[in-house]
């Protein structure tokens, strides 16, 4: 089943939980109620937002992530549940992991992100063609930082060369840190459920950074926001309307392929975790990533 991504923004929302259902009212009045067991990811992002302690605790009980926003519309936080019977056993494969593996599957990581932002840039096949070479140069733990020189050709091709990635910068920055969120959100909801710690990385490593593990498995799913954020740019969009986060927040259920099948990012995400996890245990050694796909998912998102 695909997890719903709920946002909420509007001022005035009362949140609760009546018979194992979130239900969403707005100045006093019923706006819609969803199950529990539907919802994926709940974000917050209005400071005007109530609601009850039984909509945290259940949300995070039945596996869902919360992601309160601040003024930006940038994450203060993820709230996570902790509920799998075999976190303990991978939790220790996590911790001992050796360095030589965690070096490959950032290998691994780093090849697919480049491939990834190859593919958005049909536009521009000279680029196109040099990503994709790169991608297949990348050595164990990326030692030449292919990543860093592959950003400097993509970003130009991508969104213009005026454009530099800053995330207090101008937009459409702003849209790129909306749709990062929401995936790092869903990628560090998959982590937990797969009984691992999102804050234990394969490269990423920062004493501030409770998600640094999320924030590796999200580098490879960024070009599905880019392009999205492409298009939102030619149309000459800048604000962060309800449209535009409507837009962002349904690359969680884009269509992707992930090994010979294809299906919702959401569902991916799933299988992609799970596949580390294995990779930890030793039992594999090929990280499962999901891989664009051209075509969209239907719409699952709602916005209030």
């Amino acid at each position: 089943m695909i997890k719903r991504t709920i946002e909420i923004s509007s001022a005035g929302v009362f949140l609760s939980v009546e018979m194992d259902q979130l239900v969403i009212r707005w100045e006093g009045d019923e706006l819609q109620r969803v199950p529990i067991e539907d919802i994926g990811v709940l974000i917050i992002d209005t400071y005007g937002a109530t609601y009850t302690h039984a909509v945290i605790t259940r949300l995070l009980s039945a596996g869902a992530v919360i992601v309160p926003c601040d003024g930006r519309h940038l994450p203060c936080g993820l709230l996570l549940g902790q509920d799998n019977c075999l976190q303990t056993q991978r939790l220790a494969t996590q911790v001992q992991a050796a360095l030589p593996l965690r070096k490959q599957l950032w290998r691994q990581v780093v090849s697919a992100k480049i491939a990834h932002q190859a593919e958005m840039l049909g536009h521009a096949p000279a680029v196109q063609s040099a990503l994709r070479g790169m991608s297949r140069r990348v050595r164990s733990g990326d030692p030449e930082n292919l990543e860093a020189q592959a950003a400097r050709r993509y970003w130009p091709a991508m969104l213009g060369a005026e454009f530099r990635r800053d995330p207090d910068g101008s937009p459409p920055n702003n849209f790129l840190n909306y749709g990062y969120m929401a995936i790092r959100a869903a990628v560090a909801r998959a982590i937990a459920g797969a009984g691992l710690h999102p804050s234990l990385g394969l490269h990423h490593h920062n004493r501030s950074n409770a998600f640094c593990l999320a924030d590796d498995l999200v580098e490879p799913l960024r070009p599905l926001v880019d392009r999205r954020v492409r298009a939102l740019h030619q149309a000459g969009r800048y604000d962060i309307d309800k449209d535009a986060k409507r837009g962002l927040l349904e690359v969680l259920t884009e269509t992707v392929r992930l090994a010979d099948t294809a299906g919702p990012l959401l569902v991916a995400l799933e299988r992609m975790a799970a596949s580390l996890a294995r990779c930890y245990a030793g039992e594999i050694r090929r990280l499962e990533i999901p891989v664009p796909w051209k075509s969209a998912d239907t719409d699952s998102c709602g916005c209030w």
